[in-house]
């Protein structure tokens, strides 16, 4: 009967443990899946059907990844809880045979300065006296197995301890990549229905948006060509004034989209700009940006509406692969624009969608630094 119920559950634990596999398989090939699709509607043509579907994808694959982070992370939790016990059993112990080990040292000393001579004399017979020596030697292995017993403990102790500490440092990174993903997984929601409120989920709409966005790409560029040098500014000097020129082609509202350039490529403004605390209307709240040395181009108190790099609004701009970049801002303080540092400043205006002209600044920093002033009044 014993030999059943040991058979039966060595049959358990191979078969939950294929089961494991099978579904570590699984999720495994629905990622692989969707990620070859993901790159499949990268390639296709650009319409809002298609833009929906990559979002649906995107959406799926991390939540995927969010179900797979929080499985890892009740599993670690599980083991370190059992690590615990087991910790607190070997603590137990160790302390039980340090205290053991403590009690037969006066005993072990008193033996080992014992001469043969000396138990010979105290004993009534000769065979008294074998009998006295063996039990000595034997008393002495067990002194020894119960020395090598403690050491053992103690290895064991020390290893679990670190096998416990392993694993909460892999916890606690599993756990910041879940708040990553989770914050991915929110924006991309975001993202979905900001593209449908925005759309009205009409391909017309979705298109018009689109080379909306291009014109005032393309309006940039050709400023770099076409503009007028104004002559050198000093960091703080006035240059413009923000408006909403482009509107309604290029421009939804009053405000100053504000970009960096270097070598001709976009990059983040914040590296640039000095930490300030701003408010977060993209996010909500307030955010800390700025590691750079700049002045930043508005007075207190700022509103960043849309910041560089993905956002729930970037699907608009499809010339940068979906990167909105620049920030946008508004002030509650002035709209007076100023220049974040010296430099040579040029302005243009450009046409800008149907009968539209959108008023940009910009300031060669030197060392291919230009920074970006548009929709200026």
């Amino acid at each position: 009967m014993k030999r059943l119920c040991l058979g039966f559950l060595f049959f358990f634990l191979f078969f939950f443990q294929l089961s494991v596999h099978a579904v570590d398989g699984d999720v495994n090939q629905t990622i692989e899946e969707l990620t070859k699709k993901i790159s499949q509607l990268q390639q296709e043509e650009n319409t809002l059907a298609k833009q929906i579907s990559l979002l649906d994808s995107q959406i799926s694959l991390t939540s995927l990844r969010i179900n797979t982070i929080r499985s890892a992370v009740v599993k670690l939790t599980a083991e370190i809880d059992e690590l615990a016990g087991e910790i607190e059993r070997l603590e137990g112990l160790l302390t039980r045979r340090t205290e053991l080990v403590l009690r037969r040292i006066p005993e072990s000393y008193k033996r080992r300065n014992t001469s043969q001579f000396g138990m010979f004399l105290l004993s009534s017979s000769f065979s008294e006296f074998v009998s006295r020596v063996k039990y000595i030697s034997t008393i002495q292995e067990h002194d020894a197995a119960l020395l090598f017993q403690l050491k053992a403990t103690q290895n064991n102790f020390t290893e679990r301890k670190n096998l416990r500490e392993g694993k909460k440092l892999e916890q606690e990174k599993l756990k910041k990549q879940l708040e990553k993903e989770s914050a991915s997984l929110a924006r991309q929601k975001k993202e979905k229905q900001v593209l449908l409120d925005q759309t009205k989920n009409s391909e017309v709409v979705y298109q018009k948006l689109l080379a909306q966005a291009l014109a005032e790409k393309q309006a940039v560029d050709r400023a770099l060509i076409d503009s007028v040098k104004l002559g050198p500014v000093k960091k703080g000097d006035p240059i413009a004034v923000v408006g909403n020129t482009g509107f309604p082609g290029c421009s939804t509202g009053a405000h100053l989209h504000f970009e960096v350039r270097k070598g001709g490529s976009w990059v983040d403004p914040g590296g640039y700009l000095s930490s300030k605390r701003v408010k977060d209307d993209q996010n909500g709240g307030d955010a800390t940006l700025g590691s750079g040395s700049w002045a930043w181009p508005l007075e207190d108190t700022i509103r960043i509406t849309q910041y560089f790099g993905k956002t729930p609004y970037s699907w608009r701009y499809q010339y940068s692969s979906g990167i909105h970049t620049g920030f946008d801002m508004v002030s509650t303080g002035s709209n007076i624009i100023r220049a974040p540092s010296d430099g040579d400043l040029y302005s243009s205006s450009q046409a800008c969608g149907s009968g539209s002209i959108i008023k940009i600044k910009y300031i060669e920093h030197g060392d291919g630094v230009l920074s970006f002033y548009l929709h200026v009044q």
